[in-house]
């Protein structure tokens, strides 16, 4: 994944980075100042060997040439091991001083010693050249004449030896300065270049080293899923959304897995295969159903990374997004302005729906007749039906303009439900209908105490109207997922609902009775959205006394509470 061309702008203009010069300019002196240091040591056990042949055959008959070469060549494998990389900066340092005054004594003597039999003029290019890449100009300037100077001290030590050839000494003392003097401008502008093209590199690749930090981090915080898969199902990357998403919590600390190794995941297998085999994007609503868990409806778009020349390379991406949250989306942006009014028009009838049950109520104190008594009771019947919708709609607003202000406590899940259930079978005469199945131990979950108990009585209201009067028609249980969160589960041994029905399960104000408002279930999914927890339906089966017997079942799925 790469940045738009303006955010890459951010990383591309070259800029003084504090920091890049002082850290990666030593290294690369160091490096040079070694190379320089070794071609020291090479130079003299060189000069070592030329003398140790030409006195072994005759031609030189002063063997403290050889000790000289070798002073040298012991000198140069000392400040090789034991001297530290200095740069020459400015001005030249006492250890700058030191090699450089080796080299030039060592080769003047071995010049002087040798008389003209051999030239040893072009060795006094190698302090030149290192001052001038490891020093300024001005510094590689002054080495040059510091040569210079000695050679022509040299040419005119010959004249006086040798009269007649002074011109000659003199012209190549000249031309030997003159070639010092270009080889110390020329070595110091290549190395200046060097340096700057190397600046830039470092620079380019911390832009690089930015930019994939910053692509990374942008992966990672995303809501929406992103996979990268291989042609052979195996998972490259994947942030964790997109673990979330598949269900996958047990390959957190895994780098790669093959996504065909689970069933669940084969809508998702077969779609990368589809994208490989045309070479097009795809796109795709796939649903993920673990063994109990809800199922997570995801939308799936792929797309073939360019790698030309070379299919084995080629790599699928997914782009996924849960169908909750888009969903969640388009409802937030529906229902904006419905609940702003349904909140509105339910304030306004409340004070006038209280005044007719009141009014009711004393008109039926001095009402005598049966029938009369009947009209009485049928007018606060449906008053009462009348204030329960104006409640729900209520509880809308309140859920909604609370969105901010939603605060939770860790809550020991199986003493909240045991606590709950108590109290609605207290006000619910239903007998030996309801079982409850909670574990000893407690889960401990994160949710506000108020809406665990709407979400509950909500949820055990649904289950009653469309369960059945037999004992153990409605059970609550309260469990852990294979991912490890807490469940609550709310059965009722009810018929089948249709797919059009359970398509619209969760939306406001629909209902397949003609005498709900439809908001029950659509309060308990904000409830836990807020929460940061989520409600499914799933179809199951329960033990019963004849047998297994199918039911609906509710699942509400609990954020852990942070350790």
């Amino acid at each position: 994944m790469s940045l738009p061309a303006q955010a890459q702008a951010w990383f591309d203009t070259v800029l003084p980075v504090p920091g890049i010069e002082t850290i990666a300019k030593p290294r690369e002196v160091e490096r040079l100042w070694r190379g320089f240091m070794t071609a020291r040591v090479v130079l003299g056990l060189g000069l070592l060997l030329f003398q140790s042949v030409i006195y072994a055959i005759g031609v030189a008959r002063d063997n403290r040439l050889i000790l000289i070469c070798a002073v040298y060549c012991v000198l140069a494998f000392a400040m090789r091991v034991w001297a530290r990389p200095r740069q020459a900066g400015k001005a030249f340092n006492a250890q700058w001083i030191a090699i450089g005054g080796v080299d030039i004594l060592a080769f003047v003597v071995l010049q002087i010693a040798q008389g003209s039999a051999i030239n040893y003029a072009p060795l006094f290019v190698l302090p030149v050249l290192m001052v001038a890449v490891l020093g300024s100009l001005l510094l590689a300037m002054a080495g040059a004449a510091c040569v210079t100077l000695l050679l022509f001290f040299h040419a005119a030590w010959l004249s006086f030896l040798i009269p007649f050839d002074t011109v000659t000494h003199f012209l190549q003392a000249a031309l030997t300065g003159a070639g010092c003097f270009a080889i110390a401008f020329l070595a110091n502008q290549i190395a200046i270049r060097l340096a700057d093209v190397e600046l830039l590199a470092q620079r380019s690749q911390l832009a690089e080293r930015t930019q994939r930090q910053v692509n990374e981090l942008v992966i990672e915080s995303l809501t929406d899923g992103i996979l990268v898969l291989d042609a052979h199902s195996v998972v490259r990357a994947a942030n964790p959304a997109a673990r979330h998403l598949l269900g996958a919590e047990h390959t957190l600390g895994v780098t790669s897995f093959n996504l065909a190794e689970l069933a669940v995941w084969q809508e998702l297998v077969d779609l990368m295969t589809l994208s490989f085999s045309d070479r097009t994007p795809r796109q795709a609503d796939v649903t993920i159903r673990h063994i109990g868990e809800g199922p997570r409806r995801v939308r799936v778009r792929t797309q073939l990374t360019a790698t030309p020349g070379d299919d084995d390379e080629t790599l699928c991406v997914m782009f996924m997004q849960d169908q909750r949250e888009m969903e969640a989306r388009m409802r937030a942006d529906k229902l904006a302005s419905m609940g702003r009014m349904s909140a509105a028009v339910a304030h306004e009838i409340r004070n006038p729906l209280a005044a007719i049950a009141q009014a009711n109520a004393l008109l039926d104190e001095d009402l005598k007749e049966p029938r009369h008594k009947q009209l009485t009771q049928m007018v606060q019947q449906n008053a009462k039906r009348l204030e329960k919708i104006v409640e729900e709609v209520l509880d809308i607003s309140r859920v909604q303009q609370n969105e901010s202000a939603v605060t939770s406590s860790v809550l020991g899940l199986s003493n909240e439900v045991e606590k709950i259930c108590h109290d609605w079978r207290q006000q619910t005469p239903i007998g030996q209908r309801l079982l409850l199945a909670l574990p000893p131990r407690s889960i401990l979950i994160r949710f506000e105490p108020e809406h665990l108990r709407r979400l509950l009585v909500n949820l055990l209201d649904n289950a009653l109207r469309h369960s059945t009067d037999k004992i153990g028609a409605i059970e609550v249980s309260v469990s852990t997922t294979v991912s490890g969160q807490a469940a609550l589960r709310v059965w009722s041994n009810g018929q089948q609902m249709d797919q059009s029905v359970e398509r619209h399960l969760f939306e406001p104000f629909f209902s397949s009775e003609s005498r709900s408002t439809g908001l029950g279930l659509y309060i308990c999914r904000e409830l836990c959205e807020k929460q940061g927890a989520s409600i499914a339906y799933l179809r199951t089966s329960r033990q019963g006394s004849n047998g297994l017997v199918d039911g609906n079942e509710f699942l509400v799925t609990f954020q852990a509470p942070e350790r």
